[in-house]
């Protein structure tokens, strides 16, 4: 008999913290579980064991294309390995592997965190250490639920833990997962500290600011405007002077980052997602891939090799001409932060005659340059034209403007996949944004007042009275318009957008390869076969209406 959810708990893999305040992995051996979970040391590793699978979404592949390809924002582009999620094609179905490989993860997260709660009061450990541990299983908890119910809508909840197979399932309705959710979060709110000496840890302000992104997302706007609004008040938090100093690679540790998932400068540790079975190569190495996913081939081009400090470009996922017209370049600092739209001359062996190490070798443009006016030039000119037809569906698929704000050009060699770069999951940035749209159909002066908090910081020298939005600008689709010019490749927009029920109209818009397929049941993904083949009561627990 096939196993249900894959979260037997015998030994676990545990986490350490080490003396770089990183959550580490390591292998414990030689007692049993419950031997080794009824002592200090075991309790605390299987508290932070319920980390891990955050490292495997957050500045993953297919994570990132779980929540970014296919919006409004961004398709697949010339190297991508699983074009079904962009396209919504027959393809996106229940043996899709990478839709299985997190329903694997969430669930035998879910099932850590279910066993740390349902074991920490029998712990030695002492009250006051018990009561902030539970507050990060809770939080964790409801982390996971939120990514399970968002992505398959009201599948199966359980909340205690299981140590033997289960072969049934039942539905339960997404209210119940939110009002889990929501408990789960007001308890860890109510026991975390507000800081922790140890990078990574779950802390209240956190908890604070998720429990305001649940409530957003719930339709409760007064109670995600208070919750966001005591995040910015309350816990010495401000937003960086400068957009572009977020994506500083030793900068993510900042005074706008309210939580991030940490990775490490030791690539030794980087590794541990290498032993997942099957060697899924979409994991790649242990760290923080984003660099690698969002560039263009650019080292095919004449004038250029691959270097670090370009990056490693595997050609993945690619803007839509949406996105790119989304910024307004003269008065926005966002676009500049974002998108990489040189290259300079680092190989004379095949750069055109005239051209020097240093020279523009290759320009990238979201407007069209005339035959006339690029042949005037020896470097490479890629315009609109170049890229995207009259319709703005992508032509060809390597050769675009890139994102630039996940590179990491303190690789140690052009081949490292491994990134160290911490991957933020909640900045402060988005409280912001929660009180303007909260606040925006009943309180429109102090919703205008938080959001341009926001674009205030991303306005160029001389343009922050141009960049002021006002009244008649606030609207829903000028939230996710802002919510994308912050927060593009960041693994939110397929959440946001279905959340405002934006999801098939600016997918039908603004991404000509998604737009003939998508439909409304796209808003959740198809349960995985293997999963459906295993139960034993599949009259209770069905696929997803639309999918095979």
């Amino acid at each position: 008999m096939k196993k249900w959810f894959i979260i037997p708990i015998t030994m676990i893999s545990v986490l350490t913290i080490s003396c770089e305040d990183y959550l580490e992995e390591k292998n414990i051996s030689g007692l049993t579980a419950d031997e080794y979970y009824a002592t200090e040391e075991g309790m605390e590793a299987l508290v932070n064991s319920c980390y891990t699978t955050m490292r495997f979404w957050y500045g993953k592949e297919n994570g990132m294309a779980l929540t970014e390809i296919g919006t409004d924002l961004f398709t697949r582009g010339s190297g991508m390995e699983v074009p079904a999620v962009a396209m919504y094609n027959s393809d996106l179905n229940g043996a899709n592997t990478a839709v299985e490989f997190y329903w694997n993860r969430f669930y035998a997260a879910l099932n850590t965190c279910n066993a740390a709660i349902g074991r920490l009061p029998d712990s030695p450990l002492a009250e006051d250490v018990k009561s902030i541990r539970e507050g990060e299983a809770r939080f964790l908890r409801a982390f996971y639920l939120w990514h399970i119910v968002e992505t398959w809508g009201g599948v199966h909840l359980f909340t205690e833990e299981v140590t033997d197979i289960q072969t049934t399932a039942y539905r339960s309705s997404v209210e119940d997962f939110y009002a889990q959710i929501i408990e789960d979060l007001q308890i860890a709110l109510s026991q975390l500290p507000a800081t922790s000496s140890q990078g990574g840890r779950v802390t209240k302000p956190a908890a604070e600011a998720f429990l305001a992104r649940i409530y957003l997302f719930t339709g409760q706007n007064d109670l995600a405007a208070v919750h966001a609004k005591n995040v910015i008040n309350n816990y010495g938090f401000s937003l960086l002077p400068n957009y572009n100093a977020l994506w500083g690679t030793n900068n993510t540790v900042n005074s706008e980052a309210v939580w991030s998932v940490n990775y490490t400068n030791n690539l030794v540790l980087n590794h541990e997602m290498d032993d997942y079975e099957g060697n899924d190569l979409t994991i790649r190495e242990g760290g923080n891939n984003s660099h690698l996913l969002y560039i263009m081939t650019y080292d095919q081009l004449p004038g250029m090799k691959r270097d670090i400090a370009n990056g490693r470009p595997f050609s993945r996922f690619m803007p839509t001409a949406h996105l790119m017209d989304l910024f307004d370049e003269t008065k926005d600092a966002r676009f500049e932060g974002t998108f990489q739209t040189v290259w300079y001359c680092n190989n004379l062996a095949n750069a055109p005659a005239g051209m020097a190490l240093g020279d523009t070798a290759i320009y990238a443009t979201k407007y069209i340059v005339p035959d006339s006016e690029s042949s005037q030039h020896l470097y490479t000119t890629i315009d609109r034209e170049w890229t995207y037809d009259a319709n703005d569906k992508p032509i060809v698929r390597d050769r675009f403007m890139s994102i630039k704000k996940f590179l990491e050009p303190n690789r140690q060699s052009i081949a490292q996949m491994s990134g160290i770069r911490d991957a933020y999951v909640i900045r402060l940035a988005e409280m912001y944004l929660i009180v303007a749209e909260a606040e925006m159909n009943t309180n429109p002066g102090e919703a205008l007042q938080y959001l341009n908090v926001v674009r205030q910081r991303a306005a160029l020298p001389g343009q922050q009275a141009a960049m002021m939005a006002t009244a008649s600008d606030l609207n829903i689709d000028f939230i996710l318009d802002e919510r994308a010019r912050e927060f593009a490749g960041e693994q939110m927009r397929f959440f946001d957008l279905k959340r405002t029920n934006k999801l098939i109209q600016r997918v039908q818009q603004w991404n000509p390869d998604a737009a003939p397929n998508i439909q409304d049941f796209h808003k959740v993904r198809p349960i995985p076969q293997s999963q459906l083949d295993a139960i034993t009561n599949p009259g209770d627990f069905p696929q997803n209406p639309g999918y095979q």
